[in-house]
């Protein structure tokens, strides 16, 4: 019997029309068996202060920190908002990040996809991203690195995702796929 690993999604934008939640829902198709894909809302989380984070912390935090904490790994989609991931993500991170000592993301294999309709894909995004989960201690799929620029060519007026962009995201979800069973 093979196994399967549960990856949460955090898709960076919060429109529910977003060409990264349409890359998300696209990876979702594309996964191979082993891999059960879920986004993960970040939406309703309140920004992360201390002071509501106590013995009874926001509902939101708490379900949002018990549903990354039960995946296996975590994936990152995410667009470039002025050069680095756009706040909700970062939201995200510090709220499943703490409190100091209970880091929900720790020991996770992840991966980071990034696409702008700029030409460098969400290049600072990605790398922004990159770099505060290497301090969380979330081993990070080495390559392929996947930045996807020209994203508003992505999908047709049907919806329907070109060709070209889903041989580059089976490559990025196998890839990925390995990377979570060699962490395992």
């Amino acid at each position: 019997m093979s196994t399967v690993y549960n990856v949460a999604i955090l898709v960076g934008s919060l429109r529910k029309a977003s060409i990264n939640r349409k890359l998300a829902q696209a990876l979702i198709a594309l996964a191979p068996p082993s891999l059960q894909l879920e986004i993960v809302e970040i939406g309703e989380l309140a920004l992360y202060n201390e002071d509501i984070d106590g013995a009874t912390p926001p509902p939101a935090y708490s379900t949002f920190r018990s549903r990354v904490k039960a995946a296996d790994a975590l994936l990152f989609v995410t667009p470039e908002y002025n050069r680095s991931m756009p706040a909700p993500m970062k939201n995200a991170i510090d709220v499943g990040s703490r409190p100091y000592g209970q880091n929900a993301f720790a020991g996770k294999p992840g991966a980071v996809l990034s696409a702008s309709p700029g030409a460098l894909g969400g290049f600072g995004a990605h790398h922004h991203l990159r770099q505060s989960l290497a301090c969380l201690n979330v081993p990070m799929l080495p390559a392929p690195e996947t930045y996807l620029g020209g994203a508003g060519h992505f999908f047709d007026d049907a919806g329907k995702l070109n060709e070209n962009i889903q041989v580059v995201l089976q490559k990025f979800i196998d890839a990925f796929a390995l990377w979570i069973a060699k962490q395992a």
